[in-house]
């Protein structure tokens, strides 16, 4: 269960960052309201997760997501470059995940 709440955080991640971006600096309400709730149930799903993952796989597995995802949101919706060194980059962090998820199952 703690893996779904991890993953969970992880997408929370991906939704504030992109309202965070939205809200202008904080100065529009909606997107300000989206980004300070998700916020808050992302670090409350994290914190549950915490409860039985080690910190180091549960804090790089979620961070990993969020960038990841925001990565993504960020070339497919807001036009931002997928230069190859970029999608290099983002593919060594999918590495990483999959490392941790994997070095934390056999622990």
């Amino acid at each position: 269960m703690a893996w779904i709440y991890l993953v969970l955080a992880g997408l929370l991640e991906i939704i504030w960052a992109f309202f965070m971006k939205k809200s202008m600096g904080f100065t529009l309400l909606i997107p300000s309201a989206i980004t300070i709730g998700t916020m808050i149930a992302s670090f409350a799903l994290l914190a549950v997760a915490m409860r039985s993952l080690p910190l180091s796989t549960a804090y790089t597995v979620w961070t990993g997501i969020g960038a990841i995802g925001a990565f993504t949101v960020g070339v497919l919706v807001l036009g931002e470059s997928a230069s190859p060194t970029r999608l290099i980059a983002a593919a060594l962090i999918v590495s990483g995940i999959v490392l941790m998820k994997i070095s934390s199952s056999t622990a």
